[in-house]
């Protein structure tokens, strides 16, 4: 006996999982995750970046009292490695690649930032004004590696490149100033 094929119906398809909330629960299940929403920071409203930022500033000079040159030269390098892996497990599991929420990548770039800038409290404002005008305005080529590399690298490696933007900026008022 020859059975017609079975129908399947749209709820038995294969689709996209459904976007999962950042919430604390959420950040408390992986330590991928606690990572990724800068512990918590990345869960603040509005603006999740800017207070990602604020984060990464806070922890700069906590860590600036402890870390040589070198000891930052290391660091650099493996907080952005960590932080793409911790990205990409953190935006699939929330269902989208550069969630809001995600400011691990705030926190590394401040970083490079405030690094190479005069540890004055003005150069670091004008660093931290400057980074975040350049994230948000995302102007070329940022927006088109943001748009390219939907993964933890492309993540991170967006506001690398704002970092830079503003990094060239704040020297440049910070000079003018002095």
């Amino acid at each position: 006996m020859n059975e017609p094929p079975q129908q399947v119906s749209a709820s038995t398809s294969t689709s996209a999982p459904a976007p999962v909330e950042a919430n604390w629960s959420f950040l408390l299940a992986h330590p991928a995750h606690s990572l990724a929403l800068g512990f918590g920071s990345g869960l603040l409203r509005p603006a999740p970046g800017t207070w990602g930022t604020l984060a990464g500033w806070i922890a700069f000079v906590v860590l600036d009292g402890w870390l040589s040159l070198r000891g930052w030269l290391i660091l650099l390098p493996l907080t952005f490695v960590l932080g793409a892996v911790c990205a990409q497990r953190t935006g699939t599991d929330l269902g989208r690649a550069d969630h809001g929420a995600i400011v691990i990548d705030e926190i590394v770039a401040i970083w490079v930032v405030l690094l190479l800038l005069p540890s004055t409290l003005f150069a670091q404002a004008l660093g931290v004004l400057a980074f975040r005008v350049f994230d948000i305005l995302k102007p070329p080529p940022i927006r088109a590696i943001d748009g390219r590399y939907k993964n933890g690298f492309g993540v991170m490696a967006d506001d690398l490149v704002a970092a830079f933007y503003a990094l060239l900026v704040a020297a440049v008022l910070v000079r003018l100033v002095r």
